[in-house]
């Protein structure tokens, strides 16, 4: 009875010594997928007006690209179920629709926003 408690618990070390490495490679790739917002100069309020011709209303956080009179910007918006929370759905940000967003430029990527309001139709929803 001994030898086989002892090997059931040799088997289960083997396990976890195996286990540990994988999920530590797994949750990795979680936190490289969320990232601070430090790039960001807040102290540059923009405000930007325009067409989305590209919208990802998913997790783990909305984005979009907006074309304005000058360029097309990538912006950051808040996650799918802050937005819902504070009235917003995939249909206010939809291909072809006009919004504004404010919010505050990148300091590494040119062209990208960190939006912390956003208007649709008159209505504006504040992300953060």
């Amino acid at each position: 009875m001994f030898i086989h408690q002892m090997r059931s618990l040799a088997r289960t070390v083997r396990h976890s010594i195996l286990l540990v490495p994988i999920l530590l490679f797994c949750g990795s790739g979680i936190a490289l997928a969320h990232h601070g917002w430090s790039d960001y100069d807040n102290t540059k309020e923009l405000t930007l007006t325009g067409t989305i011709v590209e919208s990802k209303y998913e997790n783990p956080h909305a984005t979009l690209r907006l074309k304005t009179a000058d360029r097309t910007w990538f912006a950051w918006l808040a996650p799918v179920f802050r937005m819902e929370a504070r009235g917003m759905n995939g249909e206010m940000v939809k291909v072809g629709s006009t919004v504004t967003l404010v919010g505050y430029p990148s300091t590494t990527k040119k062209d990208e926003l960190r939006v912390e309001r956003i208007i649709v139709n008159g209505k504006p929803t504040e992300l953060r």
